[in-house]
């Protein structure tokens, strides 16, 4: 298991290798002794301690046995499996398919009232159009070389959740690079759709979105990954191999100010319609 490049999930798998190292030495066990009770190499144990190698749900209740903290076993799980969902990879979550995936996200939506989006690459998710998902999730799903090849299901599914923004008592704040704009996905006619829907879009009134033009002078804050802001409690970023969850609240705070910070070099209104239909003219 190699190091998390969140530090929230990283620390987080190290409370758990912390508690189960204090107690092993609380009981008086020996890096060896414990393994020979738990029936594994002392090099697993070592492992563990370190952070290394996540412990399974068997390992942690043989390990709490051993060292007689039979109690505070389930604990333990629940907090190991929180940390390992901190840093989830892509080819985990779409094991069955990436219409799953986009269904799977619906009710925590339900449960957001301010959404921060920023993108420096697509048209973010939650504004695509079906023709515009359907390739880019097809396209994913080549490169990743996931099994069940679902794009356009997936397409349909994200276009379904993605009706949250027509309804009232949420806000969506969205944020795109002008080259996102620019970077053509599918036919020329689905590019064509998805940029005339962001024209739509924009005048909703549950919806702000900004351009940050490309001859931006001065930059505060260069190009990030693709990430989302849910409220003020949990930040999603996009790598290319996995999903960081971030919801240590200092890190949170870190995403909010690069937020703002690339919200204030944004264009909107007419000068954001300008860049998009500039966008569309160039097809």
């Amino acid at each position: 298991m190699p190091a998390s490049p969140s530090p929230s999930a990283q620390a987080a798998r190290e409370a758990v290798a912390h508690r189960l190292r204090d107690m092993r030495r609380t009981t008086g066990l020996t890096i060896a002794g414990l393994a020979a009770q738990c029936g594994w190499h002392h090099a697993k144990t070592s492992r563990i301690e370190n952070a290394r190698t996540a412990p399974t749900a068997t390992d942690i209740r043989k390990w709490c046995t051993a060292c007689g903290y039979e109690d505070q076993a389930e604990r333990l799980i629940a907090k190991s499996l929180h940390a390992e969902e901190m840093y989830r990879e892509w080819r985990e979550q779409t094991r069955e398919g990436m219409r799953r995936l986009q269904e799977s996200a619906v009710a925590f939506f339900r449960e957001t009232a301010l959404f921060r989006v920023y993108s420096s690459t697509m048209v973010p998710g939650l504004l695509q159009t079906e023709g515009y998902a359907a390739a880019l999730l097809s396209a994913i799903a080549d490169f990743r070389e996931i099994e069940v090849n679902d794009g356009p299901e997936a397409a349909r599914a994200r276009v379904e959740r993605s009706h949250i923004i027509h309804e009232s008592g949420r806000r969506f704040v969205f944020l795109l690079e002008e080259g996102a704009l620019r970077y053509q996905l599918g036919e020329t006619e689905a590019m064509a759709a998805q940029l005339g829907y962001l024209l739509a879009a924009g005048a909703l009134p549950t919806v702000s979105m900004g351009i940050i033009p490309d001859g931006t002078r001065r930059r505060r804050m260069w190009p990030q990954e693709t990430f989302h802001v849910y409220d003020d409690r949990l930040v999603s970023v996009e790598l290319l191999s996995a999903e960081v969850t971030i919801t240590q609240p200092s890190e949170v705070r870190l995403y909010l100010r690069a937020f703002e910070e690339l919200r204030s070099m944004a264009v909107y209104g007419q000068d954001a319609r300008a860049l998009i239909v500039k966008a569309i003219d160039a097809l």
